[in-house]
């Protein structure tokens, strides 16, 4: 099938486009600045107006990738604003757009964070949403109108929740941490080893994505994705430290001192990210979609190292 990807030049979206053409089929890169690439549309910022998609041949499937994610130092009020006019308003236009021009399906690559932060429990696709920030809020508001959209008929909608994806070149608090470990600096996180973190491997995102192409059962719901390993904060940098061959550095520090220290640095919300709980329940989508991780956490692990410096 023909396969319209946005956010084609994205982390997510540099594996997934030849993912695709492996599995045979033709891929057209939609990008917000020209990046010299064959196959490739400019689709610009995201937003209400999406005539781009009208200068190309129309596509059987959109994945769509493309998102506005969290900025630092950013007033609550531009936050809200920009993440709706970006990930509610720009993908729903794309949406209605799609469906105006005989898109068959419409693949939302959204987060688990629509689920929510810190539950102990792990997140499943029927959970109640409850999304704590603003970009949350716009994914969250993006998949209820994508599913009026479907509802409407027309166009097939399916909807992904990723936690966490990492791979060779990830960058963020990932990237930090593999970077620390990899130079032995020595981390006050020896306690943290009763919170769950799910996390997904590139490659076992992908493989999702690739199946829910044209998969006939992933139509008109949520489906939850991980590595199905859950670790500790304290078990990932275990296991990180693994990949380069070394021991962690890791000294104990109760974590009720950690998230004083955090508030006083102004990074508490960064402590949640890295101790907090956040984990997902894979059932649904191994039992429905015949799905499973292409990758375990360690191999996906060992992929990133190769790539650190």
């Amino acid at each position: 099938m023909r396969v319209l990807v946005t956010g084609a030049s994205g982390f997510v979206g540099r594996a997934l486009c030849p993912a695709l053409g492996a599995a045979g089929h033709s891929v057209l890169r939609a990008v917000r600045r020209d990046d010299g690439q064959p196959d490739t549309v400019v689709s610009g910022d995201l937003g209400p107006l999406c005539e781009w998609l009208d200068r190309v041949e129309c596509p059987d499937v959109i994945v769509h990738l493309a998102a506005r994610v969290h900025q630092m130092n950013e007033r609550q009020d531009d936050a809200e604003r920009l993440h709706q006019q970006a990930n509610t308003q720009g993908t729903l236009a794309l949406a209605r757009r799609a469906r105006e021009r005989g898109v068959r399906r419409f693949v939302f690559v959204s987060s688990v964070k629509v689920n929510g932060e810190g539950r102990s429990q792990p997140y499943r696709a029927d959970d109640i949403p409850r999304p704590a920030d603003a970009y949350a809020r716009s994914k969250a508001d993006a998949e209820a109108g994508l599913m009026q959209i479907a509802a409407q008929g027309g166009m097939e909608v399916v909807i992904i929740r990723p936690p966490l994806v990492y791979g060779p070149g990830v960058g963020g608090n990932f990237g930090s941490l593999l970077k620390w470990v990899r130079r032995g600096y020595p981390l006050p996180l020896a306690s943290v080893t009763d919170n769950r973190r799910s996390l997904v491997a590139i490659d076992n995102l992908v493989s999702l994505i690739v199946l829910c192409i044209d998969h006939p059962s992933a139509v008109g719901a949520i489906w939850m994705v991980s590595d199905d390993q859950d670790v500790s904060t304290a078990e990932l940098l275990q296991r990180m430290a693994a990949v380069f061959g070394r021991p962690a550095r890791l000294w104990p520090l109760p974590p009720a001192v950690l998230e004083l220290i955090a508030v006083i640095c102004g990074k508490r919300a960064a402590m949640v990210r890295l101790c907090g709980n956040l984990s997902v329940n894979v059932s649904a989508t191994r039992r429905t979609l015949g799905w499973s991780p292409v990758v375990s956490l360690d191999e996906g692990l060992r992929r990133c190292g190769r790539d650190t410096a």
